[in-house]
């Protein structure tokens, strides 16, 4: 069973442990963006671990410092990228940097991702 959440910038697919977000096209993700996902995790999540999934189907930009305030999230226990884009993965590997004593992975396929969480959460 999954919920489904639309905002304006994005849509999040709840699962029991984990989200799987899309962002919009075009759209630059800012630490204000944090707000929101704090939000989420509150209700979603609140005193459960959990792993965030970014599924980039579609072109955008992240401005690093935004992992920032991720990364104080205790509760997520890891980040992936899901994509098929070579400059989307580079961009990922930059971002990775910004997000302090968290696992953060890249994958080609999302059913990777989801078995990575598998990982993360049984540990």
């Amino acid at each position: 069973m999954t919920d489904l959440l639309r905002f304006d910038f994005c849509d999040i697919h709840i699962y029991e442990d984990y989200m799987i977000v899309i962002i919009n096209e075009g759209l630059t993700v800012l630490p204000k963006h944090n707000n929101l996902l704090k939000e989420v995790v509150e209700v979603f999540f609140y005193k459960k671990d959990f792993v965030y999934i970014t599924h980039r189907i579609n072109s955008y930009a992240v401005d690093p410092t935004t992992y920032i305030e991720t990364s104080k999230i205790k509760n997520l226990k890891g980040f992936a990228v899901v994509s098929k884009d070579f400059k989307a993965k580079s961009n990922a590997e930059i971002e990775k940097l910004f997000l302090h004593n968290k696992p953060f992975e890249i994958f080609h396929d999302l059913q990777d991702a989801v078995s990575w969480t598998r990982s993360i959460l049984d540990h």
